[in-house]
């Protein structure tokens, strides 16, 4: 028999990496093996603290800006995508590079071309400086994609043409959050055309829809993720509108703030998708010295999603 007080963990599943990140980090290690150290990345190849410092170890070296790499190393371009002057500029130089940007990102990224091609102003539903957005906004000329956050932002925005417009969003997204733009849009600018298939991705909504799922019996919840991670961010948001008031961003177990879980019965935790399922096994461990845990599974999807790394990388050096 155990003195400690018992506590039901409800695990969300799906949580952690999706495929983008999965295959994101696999080019990074993929890119070591086959040129060696040092293989620059620009920007954080995904949104995780501990990926990165992890990757760092084996040899990548992380910067903000291209004109930070020399031209005789190879060059990655992180899982958010970059504008195009990013690759072009690389190109200028002769420089090896590989593209790891989520496919899911890429999509989107030909979208936008697609109705610039066919005379559309774009909108943009996304968070103002996230590389997503700057990566997104970057494949067409200035001015031609408007961004909006909010709902209000809707009612403010100046487009050249009501008439002739189209719309994408991150993929990141609360998926109820960014229903409500798109309704305000659509009221707005009844003409506006939408995606064939929403933007937003199937793993933010699947982590999402496990948050929901939990929410309401969880006592508290914790997301394990980075805070410049917009996915994570927004599980946290999702699971306080779901039922959970105490629901928080952690990057590591930590970062648990044990007094303010005091006298709770239930705890749900989950995973931003760019946060590696060590750190999901850190916060169990933590839980289970200070309580005897019960582990629940609440499985409200099953994920199968694999994308290939680029050829470059499949090719022997």
């Amino acid at each position: 028999m155990t003195d400690l007080p018992q506590l039901t963990l409800y695990l969300a599943a799906p949580r952690g990496f999706c495929a983008g990140v999965d295959r994101a980090i696999k080019i990074v290690e993929m890119a070591l093996a086959k040129w060696g150290a040092p293989v620059y990345v620009r920007h954080e190849i995904v949104h995780n603290k501990f990926v990165v410092d992890d990757l760092k170890a084996k040899g990548a070296i992380f910067v903000e800006e291209l004109a930070e790499c020399p031209d005789d190393r190879p060059v990655i371009f992180s899982a958010h995508g970059v504008p195009k002057s990013v690759p072009e500029a690389a190109q200028a130089r002769e420089m090896v590079f590989v593209d790891a940007t989520c496919p899911l990102v890429s999509k989107v990224h030909i979208e936008a071309q697609r109705h610039a091609e066919n005379g559309l102003q774009m909108i943009m539903i996304g968070h103002v400086g996230h590389p997503e957005t700057v990566g997104t906004m970057g494949q067409l000329p200035e001015g031609e994609v408007l961004l909006v956050e909010t709902v209000a932002d809707v009612a403010h925005v100046a487009v050249r043409d009501p008439e002739r417009l189209a719309f994408v969003t991150q993929t990141t997204l609360s998926v109820d959050d960014t229903a409500e733009i798109v309704a305000a849009l659509q009221a707005r600018f009844p003409a506006i055309v939408g995606p064939h298939k929403e933007d937003i991705c199937y793993a933010t909504t699947n982590r999402q829809e496990a948050v929901k799922a939990m929410a309401a019996q969880c006592d508290a919840m914790l997301v394990v993720g980075a805070p410049n991670s917009s996915n994570s961010r927004r599980l946290v948001e999702v699971g306080r509108r779901a039922g959970c008031a105490y629901s928080q961003l952690v990057q590591r177990a930590t970062d648990i703030d044990w007094r303010a879980l005091e006298g709770i019965a239930s705890v749900g935790v989950t995973a931003g998708a760019s946060a590696p399922e060590v750190l999901v096994n850190e916060v169990i461990d933590a839980f289970r010295a200070r309580y005897d845990v019960t582990v629940e599974q609440v499985e409200t999807a099953r994920e199968n999603v694999e994308f290939k790394v680029p050829r470059v990388l499949r090719q022997p050096a």
